[in-house]
């Protein structure tokens, strides 16, 4: 499937004076009952990563409904935006995407579903289904240990830290 960058990066993205193209994101930590994470997959070449559900906030978009639409687009989750966590994390990270420079800044909330609920990748865009190989639900606990690429780094402490103590209101900056 061939995806065009120009009508990718004509709508969530602005090119910031520097060249790279920017937008702001949030994202979900979706975490089962059996405290398994929903992390989906992306290719490039030969390298591969795992990252979070989530993706670019509308013009005058809430950023709790961005994060629920851009779950629901990418899962068939239909979370509440209200019983989102956080945000519990945010970051800043700088890659590359069709072939662009990109920085994108992103708030990460928690959701947490049943264990053994149905998520579906029907509403998928050319673009993700060109970009992205699949999903997958995580043992929490391989995520500290995982050889593999696994974004924001340290994923897999920070979600243990809010699952076990509670979300206590910060919104610390990762790499």
């Amino acid at each position: 499937m061939t995806v065009d960058p120009q009508a990718v990066f004509a709508e969530e993205w602005t090119r910031a004076d520097d060249g790279v193209y920017e937008r702001t994101s949030a994202r979900v930590v979706i975490v089962d009952t059996e405290r398994r994470v929903l992390l989906m997959q992306a290719r490039e070449g030969d390298h591969s990563w795992w990252f979070t559900v989530g993706g670019g906030i509308a013009p005058g978009e809430d950023e709790r409904a961005a994060a629920v639409r851009e779950a629901f687009e990418e899962t068939g989750l239909q979370l509440d935006p209200q019983e989102l966590v956080g945000p519990i994390s945010r970051r800043v990270p700088s890659f590359t995407f069709l072939s662009r420079a990109c920085r994108q800044e992103e708030r990460l909330y928690l959701a947490q579903v049943p264990a053994g609920v149905e998520i579906t990748t029907d509403g998928w865009t050319d673009v993700e289904v060109a970009a992205w190989d699949g999903l997958h639900w995580w043992p929490l606990v391989d995520l500290s240990t995982t050889a593999e690429v696994v974004y924001p780094p340290g994923l897999g402490d920070r979600i243990t830290s809010v699952l076990d103590q509670g979300w206590d209101g910060t919104t610390p900056l990762t790499d």
